[in-house]
């Protein structure tokens, strides 16, 4: 999934969208638990006094963050939907993915690590961050069976476990070549599948 950096289009936006695109980047690059709504506040040039005009608390503008990843995704998958075969769709997602390997490298995957993090809590958003988590699976999922796999949903929990372990591994040895050979390697899979 690509995330919103919070470039220009964001800072012609509302104040409620300027948070919702800070917190997505903040909570990636700090993680949950050392953000402060401060700290989203001044990334989204918002008086931190606004912030609760807004969002009561943090857990609502985690939950918003988190909503904007599943809105974020189903457009991506809504875009790559338009190409003709599902090969192309899933080498297309994989292609979005070394695009960020970068970022990847200096913080691991935008929704993989809050997912991470937030699985640890038992206060409903390690089960929001698993409904969006699930809209990717079923996608990826939905096109092996397009391709007439009989064991689609195992290759789709294959594919994106095996992006998760690119992601953190080239988070851990802060290498985004290493995303790059990897991705390459699925695409291959991909292939073979066909």
């Amino acid at each position: 999934m690509k995330i919103d950096r919070g470039g220009p289009a964001a800072a012609k936006s509302g104040k409620r969208e300027r948070l919702v695109a800070a917190a997505s980047r903040v909570l990636h690059e700090q993680g949950v638990e050392k953000t402060t709504l401060a700290d989203i506040a001044r990334v989204a040039d918002v008086p931190v006094g606004n912030v609760y005009y807004y969002f009561k608390t943090k857990d609502q503008l985690v939950e918003a963050a988190i909503e904007a990843h599943a809105q974020g995704l189903r457009a991506v998958t809504a875009h790559l939907d338009q190409l003709p075969s599902p090969q192309e769709r899933l080498k297309a997602l994989l292609g979005g993915w070394t695009e960020q390997r970068e970022l990847a490298a200096r913080y691991g995957c935008p929704f993989g690590t809050l997912s991470s993090e937030l699985g640890k809590r038992t206060d409903g958003l390690d089960h929001a961050t698993a409904a969006v988590m699930r809209l990717l699976v079923d996608w990826v999922e939905q096109q092996f069976r397009t391709m007439g796999r009989d064991d689609p949903h195992d290759l789709a929990i294959t594919l994106v476990a095996t992006y998760q372990g690119i992601s953190l591994l080239t988070n851990t040895f802060r290498d985004p070549e290493l995303m790059t050979s990897q991705i390459h390697r699925l695409e291959e899979w991909i292939d073979s599948l066909a």
